[in-house]
């Protein structure tokens, strides 16, 4: 089916006219598209996610890591074991709290992450490519927009905060 034909038939499928099922759509294209452009490092969005807050950050602990991109506390601890076995980041106990682990980035990690940036930006711009840059501008203030108002129904809370500020 091509892209007109698709348009054609859109408003007649009930699916078409929940946000839900677009929004798990658009997503699918997106790991399609991050697969495609950033398939030579072999990490998800998820995993560079992580690395960019440490990039930004220096060093958080998992909960903070957690907050601050909106994952499960668990699911980011399976994720910082995954790229420690990698020598991505090194970890270490937290000085201000024996339970915790402080995670960072290791010069591996760091180079990796920087290295990636490109290919990264370019699976999102091809994503947004179909808009016009003011409806790039309108979407992404929706998006966000929309995980405000709706940021507290989820399991894993975003506190994006958290990265700047710990």
């Amino acid at each position: 089916m091509t892209a007109r034909q698709a348009r054609a038939v859109a408003p007649k499928l009930p699916l078409w006219s929940r946000p839900g099922y677009l929004i798990r759509r658009l997503h699918q294209l997106h790991d399609a598209l991050w697969a495609e452009e950033c398939r030579e490092a072999n990490l998800t969005p998820v995993q560079y996610g992580l690395l960019s807050a440490l990039a930004v950050r220096g060093e958080l602990d998992q909960t903070s890591l957690a907050e601050a991109l909106g994952l499960d506390r668990t699911n980011v601890a399976e994720v910082l074991t995954r790229l420690a076995r990698r020598q991505l980041i090194r970890r270490k106990p937290d000085p201000a709290d024996a339970r915790a682990r402080l995670a960072s980035l290791t010069p591996r990690g760091r180079t990796l992450t920087a290295r990636m940036f490109a290919d990264m930006q370019r699976a999102q711009d091809r994503l947004l490519a179909p808009l016009k840059q003011t409806e790039r501008d309108q979407f992404m203030h929706t998006l966000r927009q929309l995980i405000e108002a709706n940021n507290d129904h989820g399991r894993a809370p975003l506190h994006p905060k958290k990265i700047q500020t710990g």
